[in-house]
């Protein structure tokens, strides 16, 4: 009598072993909060790739476009020993839009890739 129970628990098992991979669309990703107490002078030799609202991009403070960046990777990492670069995105930019700009560096040489603290409030999942 115990092998009808058996073939339920059997199905259940195979329904919860398809349904939970279908449930992870996506996540959330949160980067601290700057702090006004804990803001410190950016360091002149420091790279910062800012990925902004308006859907631009900024090394430095200075505007590339998408296409550019490649470029501008490699003059800036091709003389320099320490291949850091420090990226700090909008809260409202795609994670996939991040994960381009790092391919993109790391196809030019940058070996740590690092995040600075965003601003304001924090977006969902994207």
């Amino acid at each position: 009598n115990v092998t009808p129970m058996i073939d339920v628990l059997l199905v259940l098992l195979i329904i919860f072993m398809i349904t939970l991979p279908l449930s992870r669309r996506a996540f959330d990703v949160q980067v601290p909060l700057e702090q006004q107490q804990q803001k410190k002078q950016s360091r002149s030799d420091q790279i910062v790739l800012e990925l902004t609202a308006d859907g631009g991009y900024a090394i430095n403070k200075q505007p590339y476009a998408f296409a550019q960046l490649d470029n501008a990777f490699h003059q800036i990492f091709d003389t320099r020993p320490a291949k850091l670069l420090f990226i700090k995105a909008a809260p409202t930019r795609k994670y996939g839009e991040v994960v381009q700009a790092m391919d993109v560096a790391h196809g030019a040489g940058v070996q740590v890739i690092g995040f600075t603290p965003g601003e304001g409030p924090q977006a969902g999942a994207h």
